[in-house]
């Protein structure tokens, strides 16, 4: 059996948004590391847009870790938004009522575009 793998790449715009771009599954023996890495920024960027464009699966951990999230971002002022979310972990979200939470966009770009109202909003255009 082998290990899942997850590689994560990120950075910070100019604007003051941990971006973060999973590749890969996120599942129990994953999760903690992209806890730590989405997590890592709370302090200095309290927004945050995560890529899922190239995750193939996602289990409750991976939930786990974006409602943590989430709840964090909120209580210091910031966001939490997903881009790119393909339709099998679209699936896992809709059916935890996690996208009713957490916004959801089309693209990367339409994420970190996204106006302050749509910290308002249940679910972001395009998806």
């Amino acid at each position: 059996m082998t290990q899942a793998r997850l590689t994560i790449s990120q950075y910070t715009t100019a604007d003051g948004v941990h971006v973060l771009a999973l590749v890969g599954e996120i599942d129990h023996t994953t999760a903690d590391t992209f806890r730590r890495t989405l997590t890592a920024q709370h302090e200095s960027a309290p927004c945050a847009v995560v890529d899922f464009g190239h995750v193939t699966f996602m289990d409750s951990s991976g939930i786990n870790v974006l409602v943590a999230a989430n709840n964090t971002n909120r209580t210091r002022g910031g966001w939490l938004r997903l881009a790119e979310v393909p339709s099998p972990v679209r699936d896992v979200l809709r059916i935890v009522g996690l996208d009713d939470v957490i916004p959801l966009y089309a693209t990367l770009n339409q994420a970190l575009a996204a106006g302050n109202a749509a910290q308002a909003s249940r679910t972001g255009p395009g998806v």
